[in-house]
C-alpha cells in the first residue's frame, strides 16, 4: 500500500509509531531528503522543497482539527481538506479524534514560520486518513524540519496542549497582569463615531464595573469613517473627535484602566497622504476593503510599521496597541517581488514583529486577533483575541477555547460582546457565558444601559473574576471539538466550573471538589447532573441571568442522575457543608 491523497503520486510509506505511516521526500529536482524518527519527534533534512505524507487507519475517526478549521471539523474527503499555513495564519498542526473525543493522530510543527500547504482528509482508494505537508524550499533549507507527535489517546485538548508546551518559550519575558484584565472595547459600541468625551465616560462606568483596561479602535485616526479602509495610512488622529489625544489617555488611565490603540499598519489607502509613497510596495490586490496590503517582504515597509507603530505608544503615552490585519499579509504568499530580502511571509513577518517587539520593549500590550495567534507568535503579543463574531455566543466560546489550545504565552481574549439592549438579560448574558473561558471584551455602550443590565454586567465580571484562577490557569477539558463544546470543565485546586450551553447530562463527582460552580447557557430552567461518588450535602446559592439570588439552600446530591433547578443563562454554586 502506498500513501495518497487525491491528484498525487502515490508515495512508499514506513511505519512510524501507533499505526503512523509516514513518507517523506522532496518534490525538487535533484534534491534530497533524509529522516529520523526518536522520542516523539521526526527530524527530516532537506535541500529542497518538502513534501511530508502521514497515514492512519480510519478507525473510529469521526473528526479532524486544526487550528484554521473555523466550522469544519468533522472528517472530510482527502479533495476537500486543505489550509494554508504561516506564522500569521495559524499553525501546522491538527489532531484526528474518535467519537469518545480521543486522539488518533496528533501533530505539531515546531517550526512555525514557513508558508505550509496542508492537505488533509479521507482517502477513498485507501480507507485510510492521511496529512500531507508542503514545506517551501526557503524555510526547509534553513535546517532540520522537526514535527512533534502526541501519544495516542487523551483528549484532543491535553493532545494539544502537551504538543504546544513541548515549544521553547525560554528567555520570553513575563506577560504583565494587566494582559488578564477585562476590557471594554469601542468597536461594537461606537464602530468609528468615537469621540474623546464619550470614550471618557465609557471608560468611568467600565471601571467600575470590573473592567481594567480600554481599548480605542477604528475611527480615531484621520479620514476614519464609512465602510472600508481608503484613508489608512497616515495614523495622525482626528483632532474633531480628539482634540488632544494624549491627554484623553492619560484622563483615562488616572481611571485605573490601561489603554490600547487600534492600528493596522500593513494597510494604505489611496486617500492618505502616504499613499504616493507607499503604493509601490503594495502591488497586490484583494485585501481588506478600500485598502492595499503592503508586502512585509521588502526591508522599507518593515521599517515602516516599526516607526508607525513606536511612534504611536511613545506620542501618546499608550500602553500598547490592537495590530489589525496582520494576516492580509499572506496575500503575497507564493508571488515573486521585486526587491524583497526575503521570499517567504512567515520569514518577513517574523523579523517585522522581532524589530517591532525590540522597539517598544517588554512592558508594550500588544493585541493579536485570529489566525494570527499560533504558537510562533508567543513571543509577540500578550493578548490573543477570537476573530470577530459579533453577538455570536457560539462563536466566542468555540475561538476561544480553540485558541487555548495552543496557546503558550499570553491571555486568550474573547471578541467583543454585544447584544440588542432592548433585549432580555438572558440574551445579554448569554454573550458572557460564552466567552467566560476567556477575558472577556465589553463593547455595549453602557452610558445607555438602564440599571439592570449594568447591574447584569457588573455580575458576570465579578464572577469572572471570582472565577479567574480556574478558568486561566486551571486544566480545561472542552470535549469534542464538533460537537463546539457545550459542557466545558476547568478545574484545580479542589474547585471547578463547568459551563453548559446544550441540553447534556453534565458528569459530576462532588467527591473530588470543596466547591462547584455550574452555568446554565441554555434555554432551559435546570440542568441534569450525573453525580458519582457517594454524594454530598451542599451550601447552594442560585442566581438569574441579571445576578439576583434566586435560591440559598441547603442541598443533598445523590448519585445517579439529578435535576438542578438553574435559570437559564443562569448560575448555582455548590459548597460542601460544614
Amino acid at each position: 500500500m502506498s500513501i495518497t491523497t487525491a491528484g498525487l503520486t502515490p508515495a512508499a510509506f514506513e511505519p512510524l509509531v501507533d499505526d503512523v505511516h509516514l513518507a517523506v521526500l522532496s518534490p525538487t529536482p535533484g534534491a534530497t531528503a533524509s529522516w529520523t524518527f526518536d522520542g516523539g519527534v521526526l527530524e527530516v533534512r532537506c535541500d529542497g522543497d518538502l513534501d511530508i505524507r502521514i497515514s492512519v487507519p480510519l478507525g473510529d475517526a469521526v473528526g479532524f482539527w486544526h487550528p484554521d478549521c473555523g466550522w469544519q471539523r468533522t472528517v472530510v474527503a482527502d479533495w476537500a481538506g486543505w489550509a494554508h499555513a504561516s506564522l500569521v495564519r495559524g499553525a501546522v498542526a491538527g489532531c484526528l479524534y474518535d467519537s469518545r473525543g480521543g486522539n488518533m493522530l496528533a501533530f505539531l510543527a515546531e517550526d512555525c514560520v514557513p508558508e505550509t500547504w496542508m492537505r488533509f482528509g479521507v482517502s477513498e482508494e485507501n480507507k485510510t486518513f492521511v496529512v500531507q505537508l508542503a514545506v517551501v524550499a526557503d524555510a526547509a533549507s534553513r535546517g532540520p524540519y522537526r514535527l512533534l507527535f502526541a501519544e495516542r489517546g487523551g483528549s484532543v485538548a491535553a493532545a494539544m496542549r502537551g504538543l504546544s508546551r513541548r515549544l521553547d518559550v525560554r528567555g520570553l519575558p513575563p506577560v504583565p497582569a494587566s494582559a488578564w484584565e477585562p476590557a471594554y472595547s469601542t468597536w461594537y459600541g461606537f464602530s468609528q463615531d468615537v469621540t474623546a468625551a464619550a470614550v471618557e465616560a465609557e471608560a468611568e462606568l467600565a471601571a467600575e464595573l470590573g473592567c481594567g483596561m480600554v481599548i480605542l479602535d477604528d475611527g480615531w485616526q484621520r479620514l476614519g469613517h464609512g465602510r472600508g479602509y481608503a484613508g489608512v495610512g497616515d495614523w495622525v488622529p482626528d483632532t474633531g473627535k480628539f482634540p488632544d489625544l494624549r491627554a484623553h489617555v492619560e484622563k483615562v488611565r488616572g481611571l485605573g484602566l490601561t489603554y490600547l490603540l487600534w492600528v493596522a499598519p500593513l494597510l494604505v489607502g489611496p486617500s492618505a497622504d502616504c499613499f504616493a509613497e507607499l503604493v509601490e510596495y503594495a502591488p497586490a490586490i484583494g485585501g481588506p476593503p478600500g485598502a492595499r496590503v503592503l508586502d512585509p517582504r521588502h526591508p522599507e515597509v518593515r521599517a515602516h510599521v516599526v516607526r508607525v507603530c513606536s511612534g504611536l505608544v511613545a506620542d501618546y503615552a499608550l500602553d500598547g496597541l490592537k495590530i489589525d490585519f496582520l494576516d492580509a499579509a499572506m496575500l503575497y504568499a507564493g508571488r515573486p517581488g521585486a526587491g524583497v530580502d526575503v521570499t517567504d511571509v512567515g520569514v518577513a513577518m517574523r523579523i517585522l514583529l522581532a524589530e517591532l517587539r525590540a522597539a517598544l520593549g517588554p512592558d508594550a500590550l500588544i493585541e493579536l486577533r485570529q489566525p494570527y495567534v499560533g504558537p510562533g507568535m508567543a513571543e509577540f503579543g500578550e493578548l490573543l483575541r477570537a476573530g470577530d463574531c459579533p453577538a455570536d455566543a457560539v462563536a466566542n466560546r468555540v475561538r476561544t477555547i480553540d485558541i487555548g489550545l495552543m496557546a503558550l504565552r499570553g491571555a486568550v481574549h474573547s471578541d467583543m460582546l454585544m447584544w440588542d439592549e432592548n433585549s432580555d438579560l438572558r440574551s445579554a448574558a448569554r454573550q458572557f457565558i460564552g466567552a467566560f473561558h476567556s477575558v472577556p471584551q465589553v463593547s455595549a455602550r453602557l452610558t445607555r444601559l438602564d440599571d439592570e443590565q449594568r447591574r447584569m454586567v457588573g455580575f458576570w465580571l465579578g464572577q469572572w473574576r471570582r472565577l479567574r484562577p480556574l478558568l486561566l490557569d486551571g486544566e480545561v477539558e472542552p470535549g469534542r471539538p464538533d460537537e463546539l463544546y457545550p459542557v466545558v470543565v476547568a478545574s484545580g485546586d479542589g474547585e471547578c466550573v463547568i459551563t453548559v450551553t446544550a441540553d447534556r447530562v453534565v458528569p459530576l463527582d462532588v467527591s473530588r471538589h470543596r466547591r462547584v460552580t455550574l452555568i446554565n447557557g441554555t434555554a432551559s430552567g435546570r440542568l441534569v447532573l450525573e453525580v458519582s461518588g457517594d454524594g454530598a450535602a451542599m451550601r447552594k446559592v442560585v442566581y438569574n441571568a441579571g445576578g439576583l439570588v434566586m435560591d440559598r439552600s441547603q442541598h443533598r446530591l445523590e448519585p445517579g442522575l439529578r435535576l438542578l433547578d438553574v435559570p437559564p443563562s443562569g448560575l448555582a454554586v455548590l459548597e460542601g457543608a460544614a
